[in-house]
């Protein structure tokens, strides 16, 4: 009789079986197997908020597949996610089957590699009923939150609406970022900035006015600025200090969820959940040829920049593999996790590094390659040394009035010879300075009053949501990318070009909620219900007592809600457009409806007419001539497709530019990204050139 393992997945599945062998079945449960019912509440808050949980809907087949293969089992291990919500998996699994719960038959993979597997089995402990108790108080009060408020919503503003615990949070943080932009009064200032040549080159270098009579130069009008330069007109430009040393500079630290969601919206322009999917698959483990399944990375829901002493050997011997042992740090690096980092797994690192992003390239899909790489060159420039940069910061007075120049040349790349953390620069900044001496006198190439305007607060982008998610504690590594997934689809919140932005729906719920359930969108009480849950995690809090804490004020809020809301709805304005009805003239408004926007006519009921929003684009469609047009696949992927629609199915993924075909004269396309092509997409056509 075969022992038996449950994970969710059948890609982890498949891997672990490769390495467990014959003795053992691998099944998976494809995820949760029971929740609370969709229908109603399904919490009994006279008994201490007991769940009722029911076996889901849709997995019939899979429940009695568990059950089967139970029965002619010997011992059954239950080797879900290690975190809270893979602990809940097993505890659901484990009630179902009728478990002993005392009994050590959890065992958990950090990597689904061959010695991750075996130390996981055998390391089998009980199921961590902390853990469990942490899941379980944190779905009851999303569903409390959401069952409780959403109808509130569905009153007072609209049908179809929901709350959420965390996701109003976040749409705040959208919507007080929106308000702080429409407040936002530019401020005029001037910069004056000069380029010389010194004595022994004509290299031109480039200086700015830092000081004026040694008050920090603060100029606000361009006659200032004009007075300035007056003031400088035939100066003698002296150099009266230079200041050389060598700058240490320390790799970034390996990947936790955050950061990786961060860096990968930045460098690869990933949204988060495509970030995750792609680690959950590298995670989960794929066939790699000549090695056969394994997991690539280790697990990828962490705030931990903990390390195992294998792995750091293994990077080691990597580096000094591939760059030479002068690429090695003088000691081990380690990495200290931020305060209240849950440190349960390690950082997201390549579970085997020999395994090079270029070796195993042909066995992935594009998003994992690129995701593997960033993930692995990060991990190994963690562990190499420092770059050594030769730095050289420049004095200049004329008139009393004191410039400044700085630049640097690299002595040692260290770990910048393999990655660097994509950050703003000043591309001035990374070019050294010619040779300059104390007492030279420069000679002068231009100096010009430069007019700036200090500039709004921008808007968020998806890693900066999440960064700033992340320094408040609003939610935890498993719920950033769910979080900006649903307020999306919800639409209280759309994307322009990369930024995200309010709807006109998302600021009226979020002034609302503002205005009666101020604590459940304040940003500190949310963190401290994040960490009550850690607390009931690590066993320091009682749950019910935290449900408890939570829901007799909740109540009350609710109450005096209602009634000072009683008979009172808030409307959702509409965005006026430049469309014109074609049935009474008025101009159409932007409606939103359980498919997304769309035009209506503002004389409903007396004039019904509505459209579908059409962007336009710059390009023509290369069968018929007719214009191009923005729209959405069923997963809401963008694409292009002729107006024409269905007389002409042309449609192609990537985006029209302005760009004519020499060779034809059609609108041409851009394929991939900033490295990618132009193409003609003109049947026969075939031109195509560099971007």
């Amino acid at each position: 009789m075969s022992d038996l393992v449950i994970v969710e997945s059948p890609a982890k599945a498949k891997t672990i079986k490769k390495y467990l062998g014959g003795d053992y079945e691998v099944i998976a449960s494809m995820g949760h197997v029971r929740d609370l019912p969709k229908s109603k509440m399904g919490i009994d808050f006279e008994n201490n908020f007991q769940p009722q949980y029911i076996d889901m809907k849709g997995k019939e087949d899979v429940i009695k597949e568990l059950k089967k293969y139970a029965k002619k089992s010997g011992k059954i291990y239950l080797a879900t996610d290690p975190d809270r919500e893979g602990e809940a998996i097993s505890w659901h699994i484990a009630q179902m089957l009728n478990l002993d719960l005392d009994d050590n038959n959890r065992v958990e993979f950090n990597e689904i590699t061959k010695s991750g597997v075996q130390k996981g089995m055998e390391n089998p402990h009980k199921i961590d009923l902390d853990l469990v108790n942490a899941q379980q108080a944190r779905r009851i009060l999303d569903r409390v939150v959401g069952y409780k408020l959403s109808p509130f919503l569905w009153k007072k503003v609209k049908r179809g609406l929901s709350a959420g615990r965390v996701q109003s949070v976040a749409v705040r943080l959208i919507v007080d970022r929106e308000a702080e932009i429409k407040k936002f009064v530019p401020q005029e200032y001037w910069s004056i900035d000069a380029k010389f040549t010194a004595p022994s080159s004509r290299k031109v270098f480039q200086a700015k006015l830092s000081h004026i009579d040694g008050e920090k130069a603060e100029i606000s009008s361009k006659e200032q600025s004009d007075a300035v330069l007056a003031r400088l007109d035939n100066a003698q430009y002296v150099v009266t200090e230079v200041k050389k040393r060598v700058t240490r500079k320390q790799p970034s630290p390996p990947f936790i969820t955050s950061t990786l969601q961060q860096e990968a919206s930045r460098r690869l322009g990933f949204q988060a959940k495509r970030t995750m999917k792609a680690a959950q698959e590298l995670y989960e483990g794929i066939e790699i040829e000549g090695v056969g399944a394994v997991g690539l990375i280790t697990y990828m829901r962490t705030d931990s920049l903990r390390i195992s002493d294998e792995a750091r050997n293994a990077a080691s011997e990597c580096i000094e593999s591939l760059f030479g042992k002068e690429y090695l740090p003088s000691s081990p690096r380690v990495f200290k996790s931020k305060k209240n980092a849950q440190d349960a797994h390690e950082a997201i690192r390549p579970s085997t590094p020999e395994l090079t992003p270029e070796k195993i390239k042909s066995s992935l899909s594009n998003d994992q390659f690129k995701l593997y790489k960033l993930i692995w060159e990060r991990f190994i420039a963690s562990q190499m040394a420092n770059a050594l940069l030769d730095t050289v910061s420049v004095t200049i007075d004329a008139s009393g009035c004191t410039f400044k120049a700085s630049g640097y040349s690299v002595k040692f790349d260290g770990f910048t010879r393999l990655y660097e953390e994509k950050k703003e620069s000043d591309e001035e900044n990374n070019k050294m300075l010619p040779e300059i001496s104390k007492d030279d006198i420069l000679k002068l190439k231009e100096l010009v009053g430069n007019q700036h305007f200090t500039q709004p607060p921008a808007r968020f982008s998806e890693a900066s949501l999440i960064k700033t998610m992340e320094e408040n504690g609003i939610g935890r590594p498993s719920t950033y990318a769910p979080t900006i997934t649903t307020i999306l689809a919800r639409l209280y919140v759309e994307r322009e070009a990369k930024q995200l932005k309010p709807t006109a729906l998302g600021e009226v719920i979020t002034d609302l909620m503002k205005e009666h359930f101020k604590h459940i969108v304040d940003v500190k009480f949310t963190a401290k219900m994040e960490n009550d849950l850690d607390g009931v995690e690590r066993g320091e809090r009682n749950w019910v007592e935290t449900l408890d804490s939570f829901y007799g004020d909740f109540e009350k809020i609710l109450e005096k809600a209602e009634k000072n809301m009683e008979g009172k709805r808030v409307k959702v304005p509409d965005e006026e457009t430049d469309v014109v009805c074609d049935q009474c003239g008025r101009n159409m408004v932007i409606k939103i409806g359980r498919f997304g926007k769309f035009l209506a006519c503002p004389g409903f009921p007396e004039c019904k007419n509505t459209k579908k929003i059409v962007q336009e684009t710059k390009g023509n469609c290369p069968v018929c001539g007719n214009k191009i047009v923005l729209k959405k696949s069923k997963k809401g992927r963008s694409f292009y497709g002729c107006e024409g629609y269905p007389e002409c199915n042309f449609m192609t993924w990537n985006a029209p530019v302005e760009d004519k075909c020499p060779k034809c004269g059609n609108t041409l396309f851009k394929k991939g990204g900033k490295s990618g092509k132009l193409i003609c997409e003109k049947p026969d056509c075939g031109y195509e050139r560099d971007v």
